[in-house]
């Protein structure tokens, strides 16, 4: 499956921006898409995963109550609504795709959260 992710931006702190990832290719219903983050000088960060269904939804616990995935079927596409951004929320976020064994990566959106 290939990922195209999209949506970052420059964003105040407080305020919200919302990423998308567009999926093609083959999906199936044991898919799980996701989010990753990375920060200049860290090691990659989960942020948020979604099932097929949509019905299950796993965060990470420096952004659960603030970031919410969800997932349009219709569309192929997983978005994630990020809301009261922090500094500490500037990254390179990653689109993330798992279909068994197989995991693919978005290219990837700069998020920059400034003062």
């Amino acid at each position: 499956v290939q990922l195209q992710a999209y949506g970052g931006g420059l964003v105040q702190t407080g305020g919200s921006l919302r990423l998308s990832c567009a999926a093609s290719g083959r999906t199936s219903s044991s898919d799980v898409m996701g989010w990753f983050r990375q920060a200049p000088g860290k090691e990659r960060e989960f942020v948020a995963r979604i099932n097929w269904s949509g019905m299950q939804t796993d965060y990470g616990y420096s952004v659960k109550g603030r970031f919410t995935i969800s997932r349009d079927r219709a569309e192929n596409t997983v978005h994630l609504q990020m809301n009261n951004l922090k500094s500490d929320d500037t990254a390179v976020y990653y689109c993330n795709a798992k279909q068994g064994l197989t995991e693919s990566w978005g290219q990837g959106t700069l998020v920059t959260v400034s003062s």
